[in-house]
């Protein structure tokens, strides 16, 4: 696979008037690529839990795109020539963060379970995988910063066995920051991948650190998400959605610049998909707390580095 030169696109609430306009949403992803030099895009859809501790998923409201809109998102981005890398996210309606999802371990009846969790994630993943695999999406991402569920491995190694039955391309789970050497089934996937909301003036160290887990492996890596808010302070807490500080496109510009200079630096980096791309943001560009790039001078920082990785044939293994 080729280097992920990578934006990652949030797909909206089913019954948005986005989904009743491919020809919009294909001009989308060519200015996407136009912007950006993008070669990937990864589409982001949400299942949602009432609190990280009830087994339920709920991928059937309105806040999960129908199936037909997800197709027809993916088939525009296709026909501009970018290669699909398919995230279905859980998120709580409560708004605690996804890493947070537990349950009392070794189970104690009649309270909640890991393997009623599992059962009904695998459901979920199930169904994206057989989507992922007719409409022919390059990867597709098992999980995302689950912090406290990533140590259940019998069940994750149980859920990629049941997924590969299912969908034929490669196989990612996207472990939070600081989480690369925590897992320990690295070997069941195809592709490590990591959320790299790192803090300015320590991607040396985070680096050596992912490129032990990299070369104990013998796998693929790339950073399944990364980016930075365009305000003041936000390099120093990346991650954090809840900063409210003034905007400042600077703050955005010279960490997209810092993460992308020393990534490239190593081999072993197979590629980005920033978060996020919202097209909104043309019209509203100065909006505080916004991970978007778009209309900003990150733009530039982006396609710079995504050219000079397409002219040094740079690919997903290094």
């Amino acid at each position: 696979m080729n280097f992920t030169a990578g934006m990652t696109y949030i797909l909206k609430n089913s019954g948005s008037k986005e989904y009743q306009h491919p020809k919009k949403i294909r001009q989308e992803f060519r200015l996407m690529k136009e912007k950006l030099a993008v070669n990937s895009v990864t589409i982001v859809l949400q299942a949602l839990m009432a609190n990280p501790h009830v087994e339920e998923i709920d991928w059937h409201s309105s806040a999960t795109p129908t199936d037909d809109e997800l197709n027809t998102v993916i088939r525009a981005a296709q026909d501009e020539g970018l290669s699909i890398i398919l995230k279905p996210m859980v998120n709580c309606r409560n708004g605690t963060w996804r890493g947070y999802i537990s349950f009392i371990d070794p189970p104690v009846e009649p309270e909640p379970k890991w393997s009623g969790w599992f059962r009904n994630y695998t459901e979920y993943m199930l169904h994206y995988a057989d989507i992922a695999e007719m409409t022919g999406c390059e990867m597709l991402l098992l999980g995302c910063e689950f912090v406290l569920a990533q140590g259940q491995e019998q069940y994750w190694r149980k859920l990629v066995l049941d997924v590969r039955e299912h969908y034929h391309g490669l196989l990612s789970f996207n472990v939070d920051k600081y989480q690369e050497d925590r897992l320990t089934w690295w070997d069941a996937v195809d592709v490590i991948s990591s959320s790299g909301y790192y803090p300015s003036g320590t991607w040396q160290e985070n680096l050596d650190r992912i490129e032990a887990v990299v070369k104990k492996y013998g796998k693929p890596f790339y950073f399944a998400e990364c980016g930075c808010p365009a305000q003041k302070g936000a390099s120093s807490r990346p991650n954090d959605w809840t900063v409210s500080t003034p905007a400042s496109e600077r703050e955005q510009v010279l960490y997209y610049d810092e993460m992308m200079r020393e990534c490239m630096k190593r081999p072993w980096c197979g590629g980005f998909a920033c978060w996020a791309w919202v097209m909104s943001e043309y019209k509203h560009p100065k909006r505080v707390g916004s991970y978007s790039v778009c209309g900003r001078k990150t733009e530039n920082v982006i396609r710079k580095a995504y050219r000079k990785a397409e002219e040094d044939g740079r690919t997903l293994n290094g």
